[in-house]
């Protein structure tokens, strides 16, 4: 694999390591990409498409594997959006919902305390103790509504 423009981050190898993985220089990549991507939401597709970028000799398969082993390290959440795409963001440990454009499929992130108390009293009422939940709404942002173009691109 070519040198990368990029050297890992110290804590990079240390995070992995902390996780039960070894730091290999795919995994350390793949990390590096999801912490620095502007667009916090990426498709295995996505970091495949930086790696091939940076000149990385990596392949799609290796992409998905270390993806699964970070999402099963609880390093990275997959969030199974309509459409059936797969989109991966670092897990940095606190709660948030989305919002997802049917039409120009960004992803916006979210937290409204009202609604998590709702949920939590609905949960309470129904005497159900929620271990995890997840709120996706679908629909089409504003910029694509009024200008047919990705109000946050």
């Amino acid at each position: 694999m070519p040198q990368s423009r990029t050297p890992p981050k110290a804590q990079d190898s240390a995070d992995l390591k902390k996780a039960g993985l070894k730091a290999t220089l795919p995994r350390l990549k793949i990390l590096r990409i999801l912490e620095d991507a502007a667009e916090h939401h990426l498709t295995a597709e996505d970091v495949y498409k930086e790696l091939i970028s940076a000149g990385e000799e990596v392949g799609l398969a290796t992409v998905y594997r270390v993806l699964t082993q970070f999402e099963a390290a609880g390093m990275v959440l997959r969030h199974n959006f309509e459409g059936g795409r797969a989109v991966f963001e670092i897990n940095h440990g606190h709660h948030h919902d989305h919002m997802v454009c049917l039409e120009c499929s960004r992803v916006f992130e979210f937290v409204d305390d009202t609604i998590e108390e709702r949920q939590k009293r609905v949960a309470h009422k129904a005497g159900f103790l929620v271990d995890a939940h997840q709120l996706y709404m679908y629909g089409v942002c504003e910029g694509m509504r009024k200008h047919g173009k990705c109000s946050k691109k």
